[in-house]
Order: structure tokens, then C-alpha cells, then sequence
């Protein structure tokens, strides 16, 4: 084994054996290569396995008067703190079943006293060096995850942003939306209707999907996307496409992935039934009340706001105190009476996130 000379670089080792006189044996043996503590008994050596330097792995000893190293390492493993420490049993106890408990217990290694040195360090060198590669791959993986994550939020907008290129009048549209339905889902959480449902990973899935909600609109033909005044009956109709247009597009998505995805789930929800109404008169599917998925139901009261709040060639902006109050009289009609509540709570909020994102044609204060 190579001699490591700088001190500080050492790695730890905690020994736990109630003999003084294997103690100093073992000291001798490592203190070369490793910087040693040690303990007589599985009680302090629990307390010292959490002190800082925490030690990169332990030797236990089972025998021991207060706890036996079995218990010990148990409750090791059954710490956060401690659970990760590699732990190796040193034990004149040489029976197969002793062996297996070890294993059971949580133990990486068992070696039988009197011990031979070079095994020892050998053991020793092993599980530090598997310890820094778990480390290592674990780092190399959360590293993969968050590429992943920005991956798919990059993605999320520039399918978004491909309404935004056909439209340029919505501009943040899809960041404001976005973050109202965060607010107010965060609102919601403690609420006994919704926390079951509103846990944070279920926000952040449908913050990170809501942009999705209008990406049908990219099948909508121009002259009635981008017609400069109101929509005949027909255009409108055609218009009401684009909910069932975008949720087959994320259908077909998930038929690719070709397993439940939680993220597309929630796409698809908004993207379908976010112009539902609660009492029943919405599209495509007229759905009404608690049918309307709870993601959808967010979405509808973010989406109407910021159109009443947002200019366009063919309208001019209501003042955030209208907008209020048409969402009001929509409680218990167009929108969920609870989710109307806990907007009114929040609708100064909403209207810092609509200055936040504001576009060239915001409304006024």
C-alpha cells in the first residue's frame, strides 16, 4: 500500500473493540496510512461515528459489553448520518450464521480474528476505494438528472414558444400562466380539497407543464389565429380545436415513452380540459366540477386573467382590479369556487408576476 503523507488527505477510520489491547494493535497498524479514533464501547462509538471528521469506514468489533457490534451497526444503518459509513466486522466469532448476521445487519466485510495485517489493509483499501466510486457514480448521476431536467424544461419552451413565434402578441403569456398556477397551487396545498393531490412534486409537474396548455394552436389556421377582430361562430369552433389538438399531440408523446408519465399526464390535462367551466358549459368535453382535473382547473382561472390583463390588436387591456372582479363573478360557473378563493387571497401576487413578465402591451396598474 502506497504510505499517504500528507495528514490532512487521510482518510478516517473508527475502530470500536472494548480491548485496550486490540485497540493498540490495530492503531499500529493503520496509523501509518490512515488517521485512526477509537472507542471501547458501541455506545460512544455510535456518538463519535457522527462527529466531525466523520469516519470514511468503521471496525467493529461484536462482543462487546454495553450493545453488541450487531445493534451497533444497526443503528448505523438505520441513521441518515451514519448510514453511508462502510462497516466491517473484526470478530473471533467463526460460525456461518454469526457471518451472515453480520451481512444482514448491514456489513460490507467480516474478517475473523487473529487478524493478518495484510488482509486487513487489503479489506480496508477495497471498500474506501468502492465507497469514492458509489460516490463518484452517484455524483455522475444527480449531475445527469439535472442535465435531464434542463433538457425537458428547454424543450417544454421551445414547443411553447412555438405558439408564441405564431403569435407574437402573447409573449410571456406562457411564463406569467406558469407561475400564477405555482401560486396558486402553493396556496392550495394545506387546503383539505386539494392537499392530497397538491404535494410538491405534483406542483412542480405542472408548473414545469403548463406552458404546454395552448401547444394545439400550432394547428390553427392563420386567418384565425392571427385574425385582427372578434370570431365568427364558425372560427371559433375551429378555434376550440386546439385543446383536443395539443392533448392527442402529448397522447402520441406518451405512447412513445411507452410508460406512465407523470409529466406528460399533466400536459395533457391542461392542455385538454383547461377551457372546461365548473358548471358544466366549457369545451371540448363539457366536463363539470370535480370531473375537471385539478391541473385544468388551475389553469383556467391563470389563463383567463391574463387575457382579460393583456392587450391585443383586437381588444385593449382590462386594469388588474376588473380582471379580479370578472374572476370573481365566474366563482362556482366558470371556475372552481375554492380555487376563486384562494386566488382573491393571492391577486396582488398575481398581479407582481404579471409586471415581472410584463409585455409590450401591458395592462395598466
Amino acid at each position: 500500500m502506497d504510505k499517504i503523507s500528507d495528514t490532512n488527505s487521510k482518510q478516517t477510520i473508527l475502530v470500536i473493540d472494548d480491548t485496550p489491547e486490540n485497540l493498540s494493535v490495530i492503531n499500529a497498524l493503520l496509523k501509518e496510512f490512515y488517521r485512526v479514533k477509537v472507542s471501547t464501547s458501541g455506545v460512544d462509538g455510535l456518538n463519535i461515528a457522527q462527529m466531525l471528521p466523520q469516519p470514511d469506514l468503521i471496525l467493529l468489533d461484536i462482543m462487546m459489553p454495553d450493545i453488541d457490534g450487531y445493534e451497533v451497526c444497526r443503528q448505523l444503518k438505520a441513521n441518515p448520518v451514519t448510514e453511508s459509513i462502510p462497516v466491517i466486522f473484526l470478530t473471533a466469532k467463526i460460525h456461518m450464521e454469526d457471518e451472515q448476521r453480520g451481512f444482514d445487519v448491514g456489513a460490507v466485510d467480516y474478517i475473523v480474528k487473529p487478524i493478518s495485517p495484510p488482509i486487513v489493509l487489503a479489506r480496508i483499501q477495497t471498500h474506501l476505494f468502492l465507497k469514492d466510486q458509489r460516490r463518484f457514480l452517484e455524483y455522475q448521476v444527480e449531475q445527469r438528472t439535472r442535465e435531464i431536467a434542463l433538457i425537458q424544461n428547454a424543450t417544454i419552451f421551445a414547443l411553447a414558444s412555438l405558439v408564441e413565434a405564431r403569435d407574437n402578441e402573447t409573449g410571456n403569456h406562457i411564463r406569467r400562466t406558469q407561475n400564477y398556477v405555482r401560486l396558486l397551487a402553493e396556496k392550495l396545498r394545506e387546503h383539505p380539497r386539494f392537499a392530497a393531490q397538491l404535494t410538491t412534486p405534483v406542483i412542480d409537474l405542472i408548473y414545469k407543464s403548463a406552458p404546454l396548455h395552448d401547444i394545439g394552436k400550432v394547428g390553427i389556421p392563420d386567418r384565425i389565429l392571427l385574425k385582427p377582430g372578434p370570431l365568427t361562430e364558425e372560427e371559433y369552433e375551429v378555434m376550440k380545436r386546439h385543446a383536443r389538438l395539443g392533448a392527442n399531440a402529448l397522447i402520441e408523446a406518451e405512447k412513445v415513452i411507452g410508460r406512465d408519465n407523470n409529466f406528460l399526464q399533466y400536459a395533457r390535462e391542461i392542455a385538454m380540459w383547461h377551457h372546461e367551466h365548473w358548471d358544466g358549459s366549457g369545451y371540448p368535453d363539457g366536463l363539470r366540477g370535480e370531473d375537471i382535473p385539478v391541473s385544468a382547473r388551475l389553469m383556467a382561472i391563470a389563463d383567463v386573467y391574463d387575457a382579460l390583463i393583456s392587450e391585443r390588436v383586437y381588444k385593449k387591456a382590462f386594469d388588474h382590479e376588473v380582471a379580479v372582479q370578472i374572476i370573481l363573478e365566474g366563482r362556482g360557473k366558470h371556475f372552481d369556487p375554492d380555487i376563486v378563493d384562494a386566488f382573491m387571497s393571492v391577486k396582488d401576487e398575481f398581479w407582481r408576476i404579471a409586471k415581472q413578465y410584463q409585455d409590450r402591451y401591458a395592462g395598466k396598474a
